[in-house]
């Protein structure tokens, strides 16, 4: 390497004077360089391994005097401790370009997510929901953000306002957040990932089995449920949402699947409904044993249904979740709809002496044991057929109203 000047050979007065063409030395190998177009820059020449380099530092426009020496000081910093400052800067330059093509925002990272895997989910509606539940809750705070950038502080901020009043829909945020930040990581969009994000946020909010305790959806109870029917039956609605209501309560089926149901899933002759599993929410094939007062209903719709979907609304479409909610408030009931399958439950439970086995198959719960479940593949319809039949007794032991309406 050359040796340190002593004397430092320039002055600024000397930089401003400077005209003709050539390199001028100010010592420790910085020069100042004018071209013989008069435009005037710095240069750093070193030594390193046997070979002579030379470095450009900026333009006199940009670097004065005193901040060219301090940018040579820096870089023979870096030749004492055997690095080439030319190597480093273009590493950090090539850095630099690959960290900027790299840059996504987090809304981006989780479009290019949604848009990845989505063939690997159930239907499109579950799609459009995971995509959905991140416009409303998590874009708003740091959709625009670099993805990298994104940090516990933010998580907390989208999480907390839902998590004790929304627990589910909160849950499900959380999940997907951090599957989009940790395939982001994975994708090398974010930098500088702490594996350890999840942990700390998992302790910074209380725990969802403890929220749940005191969250479970208002049912009805099965006592009750009777004079339910009767004032449903006579309540002032569309014979096809009061028809799908009452669906809902005889087969024990959850919401959707009876809002979304089609002719094509019923077997009049074997009074079977088979819900596909990509309706299903343990994506697995579901077939529903009919009752007879089940089946009435469904004679009753057929009459009034000229489309594929069994209890479509006034607009030909499926009713929305909401239409069965109302209708139980104006019937003065706070009971949920999903609250009914407790119902049912806790009837099947107290007042039959049907196994359990039965009747966690007729809500369509998926056994969580794995031994279990790979030995144990029937699911018992012979024997939920005759469950349904005593739970359609039951529901109706008051009169029946005419169910054309």
């Amino acid at each position: 390497m050359l040796g340190r000047s002593v004397l430092r050979r320039l002055s600024a007065v000397a930089v401003s004077m400077k005209k003709e063409p050539g390199y001028y030395c100010d010592g420790d190998g910085l020069y100042l360089q004018v071209s013989k177009s008069g435009s005037k820059s710095w240069v750093l020449r070193y030594r390193l391994n046997g070979k002579s380099r030379e470095m450009g530092l900026g333009s006199l426009t940009v670097f004065s005097l005193a901040e060219a020496r301090e940018r040579c000081r820096m870089y023979r910093q870096m030749l004492v401790d055997g690095v080439d400052p030319i190597s480093s800067r273009q590493a950090a330059r090539e850095q630099n370009i690959q960290a900027t093509a790299n840059r996504r925002t987090f809304a981006e990272c989780a479009l290019e997510y949604q848009r990845l895997h989505a063939d690997g989910w159930k239907n499109v509606k579950h799609a459009n929901q995971w995509i959905n539940t991140l416009t409303m809750y998590a874009f708003p705070v740091f959709g625009k953000k670099d993805v990298s950038l994104v940090n516990k502080a933010d998580v907390l901020k989208v999480l907390e306002p839902i998590w004790a009043v929304k627990t589910e829909t909160a849950s499900r945020v959380r999940q997907r957040i951090r599957a989009v930040l940790d395939w982001s990581a994975a994708r090398d969009y974010r930098v500088n990932h702490d594996p350890h994000l999840w942990e700390q946020i998992n302790r910074a909010l209380p725990s969802v089995k403890a929220l749940k305790k005191t969250s479970h959806f208002a049912s009805c109870p099965y006592a009750q449920i009777a004079s339910v029917i009767q004032n449903l039956q006579t309540a002032t609605a569309s014979p096809q949402l009061k028809g799908a209501l009452e669906f809902i309560i005889l087969t024990a089926a959850r919401s959707g699947e009876v809002r979304g149901a089609v002719w094509a899933e019923i077997d009049f002759a074997m009074k079977r409904w088979t819900i596909p599993a990509e309706r299903m929410k343990s994506a697995r094939e579901h077939r529903v044993p009919l009752s007879t007062r089940a089946i009435a209903i469904l004679e009753a719709q057929k009459e009034r249904s000229n489309g594929d979907l069994i209890f479509p609304s006034d607009k030909g479409k499926a009713f929305s979740d909401m239409a069965f909610t109302m209708l139980v408030r104006r019937l003065n009931y706070d009971f949920t709809v999903h609250g009914f399958r407790s119902t049912f439950r806790d009837w099947s439970a107290e007042q039959t002496a049907f196994p359990r086995e039965v009747c966690e198959a007729a809500l369509a719960h998926v056994t969580k044991d794995a031994t279990e479940a790979a030995y144990f593949r029937s699911d018992l319809f012979e024997k939920r057929r005759q469950l349904m039949d005593a739970w359609a007794t039951y529901v109706q032991a008051v009169s029946l109203v005419d169910t054309e309406d």
